[in-house]
């Protein structure tokens, strides 16, 4: 049974970072190619973050060169390390399959809230 945990938000200034963390179970990450969404108050959850099995990466152009994605086979976790955060980055984080098809459910989430 897949098991999706993020952690790792919080508030935090312009300018700022943090390193957020999905604890998974039931997944091969060396397999299925993995991802961050997020979805702010008012607006569609986007995916802002991807790593393949075999570990190529990709991101958003929002995002792109501010947020790292990375994983750590051994703890079946992946991060997303998020710097020079932005107010507009605000909004709740999750991971899941980047296979929309395979997504079964979201976990709880976890909030980023940039503000000064």
């Amino acid at each position: 049974q897949v098991q999706l945990v993020e952690s790792g938000g919080g508030v935090v200034q312009p300018g700022g970072s943090l390193r957020l963390s999905c604890a998974t179970s039931g997944i091969n990450l060396r397999i299925y190619a993995m991802g961050w969404y997020r979805q702010a108050p008012g607006k569609q959850r986007e995916l802002v973050a991807t790593m393949t099995g075999g570990g190529n990466t990709g991101y958003g152009d929002s995002v792109k060169g501010r947020f790292t994605i990375s994983r750590d086979n051994a703890k079946n976790t992946v991060y997303l390390q998020m710097d020079s955060l932005k107010p507009e980055d605000t909004a709740v984080y999750y991971c899941n399959f980047v296979d929309i098809s395979r997504v079964g459910s979201w976990g709880q989430g976890t909030q980023v809230t940039v503000s000064s």
